[in-house]
């Protein structure tokens, strides 16, 4: 199987930005009610005293506000689906590939089944904005791809970050996607576990 990050990797810019964008474009009173606290945590994970998973549920902690959150989700999906995916990944998208993400599952779960692929992804609940166990970030992506796929190894793996690694070191390969469309070979992996 093929293993992909999502966000600045087959899906641009960013799902979680363009959603909280498209929100406050669409309902401004519920993403403005928000704001101040997400502000607040914010800075506060800017200056390293609070922790992304503190910022991301703050960033979502206006989906209360919202009526109907699958209903959003699905409208969010239909004006960005096709402008946001990567042609190169569909000219090579496989019905095994799994996309592994810190972005909400709720939110990238419409987009995962438009392309007919599996996905891993940050637990939240998509009423409170709440995140149930671990951001699905850095090495919490091997940990939940090895407890959904124990024994098993990605035969590839693309990413926009770094931070992706620790899944880098676990593939036979991986590539850097930059620039939208540029895949180089990942910068020294290591061996894999």
């Amino acid at each position: 199987m093929n293993c992909y990050d999502f966000d600045q990797t087959i899906f641009f810019p960013d799902s979680s930005y363009c959603f909280v964008m498209y929100c406050l474009r669409h309902y401004p009173k519920a993403v403005l009610r928000a704001l101040p606290k997400t502000a607040a945590v914010g800075l506060l994970a800017l200056l390293r005293l609070r922790d992304t998973r503190a910022l991301k549920e703050k960033v979502f902690s206006f989906l209360p506000y919202l009526d109907d959150v699958d209903a959003v989700v699905e409208r969010f999906w239909e004006e960005n689906f096709e402008q946001g995916i990567a042609a190169w990944y569909l000219n090579q998208r496989r019905d095994d590939d799994l996309i592994l993400s810190a972005s909400p599952d709720f939110l990238l779960k419409p987009a995962a089944e438009r392309l007919g692929v599996r996905l891993i992804a940050t637990r939240m609940d998509r009423h409170t904005g709440k995140i149930f166990g671990k951001n699905c970030h850095d090495y919490e992506k091997v940990t939940r791809f090895y407890r959904e796929y124990p024994g098993q190894h990605p035969e590839k793996f693309y990413s926009d970050s770094l931070s992706d690694s620790p899944m880098a070191r676990i593939s036979d390969n991986a590539w850097l996607v930059e620039d939208r469309v540029t895949l180089s070979a990942w910068p020294e992996r290591g061996r894999r576990p």
